[in-house]
């Protein structure tokens, strides 16, 4: 008996260590308030399993390696960016832009590293087939090169026809080298096509892989979100859609087909997308940076005429909080109208906030998203936000055609956000990213045509009947939204 109460003691005395020890860890790092307090709860609430589950997910935590390699890199970008202010691409009549557009460049610039550069011109797709197809006839028209990184890539259907694609230019000698995430397109990787690609001399690697020894170097969780491809130095994509054809994926998640869009670009903004494609190859081979750029043809890369665009690539040990003040100043900058979409909506303190204010100034703002989305904590903490966001006259719009994952913001039409970022702490805090900043009307007005299409398919939610829904409802989704720092 007295054994069990020692040992019980001693439990005790194990978890209230631990607790002050990650309790001491937390403060120290100074998180977001709301992330510490949530941490420091369930550390405290779940003994042993609650500090287990911080040391693995619950900071931004890189290998040194990794760390180095980032830096090592940002050397290189710098005497790429040199390289382009030799080529007048980051020359930006700012005169023709809102008053914000100048400032948001200068954030960007220094905060993150990419400047503006001027001449580039393209437009969207956002029918997948499309998209796929146009995939497919571009890599079978490369020359030269063929660079592709995205996140997920699930076999079938038209995903299919970009991996013939592929098949087929290495095997006309074009270099090809494609990047995919280990933990997302995990499936993938286990199938037979990986090692059909590298049979025929596709060069291909994994982005953070993943392991249990891996586990204590670099946080699991921590992922490559970006979508990018890069052919010839003539060509880019970017955008929301992973490769994969939605009719056959996640066909049993009950949310519908996936709803995406990607836009094919070409001139100058091909140089800060090829480079951060190949900054995220460097990181996972021994590829020297110089042999990657020259492959690329980055260097003969030509301006188009058409728009000004900032890329902005943000991840844990590249970007603090960058991100984040560039979605802050193209909220702020709306005067008449703000419109956002996004899949996954748990917005930072200070994004919340400032949505509010723009509604409270009397921006006009809609919020358009999924009505049905494959994760249940994150579609019950969405909800939690709902009330607070029609207070002020928001207006949320859900989608029912299948699941929006297209990422945008329009402000005025005049500055416009699209990429791969999601409006949720994940996207802004623990994913690797990439956005593009557009400054001008036409690919403003180009975007909010197709946020259009969204509303029009849309139900908008009526403030009162939403107040109506159970006690018991909202208090799960407030629940859900305690835990929407982890999610």
């Amino acid at each position: 008996m007295n054994a069990s109460v020692d040992y019980s003691d001693l439990l005790a005395v194990l978890h209230l260590s631990l607790v002050l020890v990650i309790s001491i860890r937390v403060i120290m790092r100074r998180p977001a308030t709301g992330v510490a307090l949530t941490w420091l709860f369930v550390v405290s609430a779940i003994p042993f399993a609650g500090a287990l589950f911080y040391l693995l997910i619950g900071e931004r935590r890189i290998s040194r390696r990794r760390i180095r390699r980032i830096a090592e890199r940002k050397v290189d970008y710098e005497s790429l960016v040199r390289l382009g202010m030799d080529r007048d691409i980051t020359i930006v009549d700012w005169g023709k832009h809102p008053g914000e557009a100048k400032g948001m460049n200068l954030l960007g610039t220094n905060m993150i590293g990419f400047p503006t550069v001027s001449g580039s011109s393209g437009h969207l797709i956002s029918d997948t087939e499309e998209m796929l197809d146009s995939i497919a006839r571009d890599v079978d028209a490369a020359e030269h090169s063929v660079f592709m990184e995205f996140y997920i890539w699930n076999e079938g259907g038209k995903a299919d026809k970009v991996l013939d694609s592929l098949i087929r230019a290495a095997s006309r000698g074009v270099v090809c080298r494609v990047l995919v995430d280990s933990l997302g397109a995990r499936p993938w990787w286990k199938g037979s096509q990986p090692e059909k690609l590298r049979q025929a001399g596709v060069h291909l690697a994994e982005a953070l892989p993943v392991g249990l020894f891996r586990t204590f170097l670099d946080r699991t969780d921590l992922r490559v979100h970006r979508k990018i491809i890069v052919i010839d130095g003539k060509i880019a994509w970017t955008g929301s859609m992973n490769l994969v054809d939605p009719k056959y994926f996640k066909q049993d998640a009950g949310v519908g087909e996936w709803v995406d869009a990607m836009a094919r670009m070409e001139g100058s903004v091909i140089v800060p997308l090829g480079l951060t494609l190949i900054g995220d190859w460097v990181l996972e081979t021994d590829d020297s940076i110089e042999t990657l750029i020259r492959e690329s043809r980055l260097s003969t890369v030509e301006p188009k005429p058409g728009v000004d665009i900032q890329v902005v690539p943000s991840g844990p040990g590249e970007t603090d909080d960058g991100l984040l003040q560039m979605l802050l100043t193209t909220v702020n900058s709306a005067d008449r109208e703000l419109v956002l979409t996004t899949p996954y909506f748990i917005p930072d303190e200070s994004l919340l906030r400032a949505m509010r204010g723009a509604a409270a100034r009397g921006v006009k703002v809609h919020l358009i998203l999924p009505e049905k989305v494959d994760s249940v904590l994150t579609r019950y903490a969405s909800r939690s936000y709902y009330s607070e966001l029609m207070e002020e006259g928001i207006q949320i719009h859900l989608y029912r055609g299948g699941l929006l994952h297209t990422k945008s913001i329009t402000a005025d039409q005049s500055i416009t956000m699209f990429g791969t970022v999601n409006l949720d702490m994940r996207s802004i805090w623990i994913n690797y990213e990439v956005a593009l900043f557009v400054y001008g009307h036409a690919v403003g007005e180009e975007v909010r045509a197709l946020q259009q299409t969204y509303i029009d398919d849309s139900l908008v939610i009526d403030a009162e009947e939403w107040e109506t829904r159970s006690m018991a409802q909202r208090f799960f989704e407030n629940v859900c939204r305690l835990a929407s720092p982890l999610l």
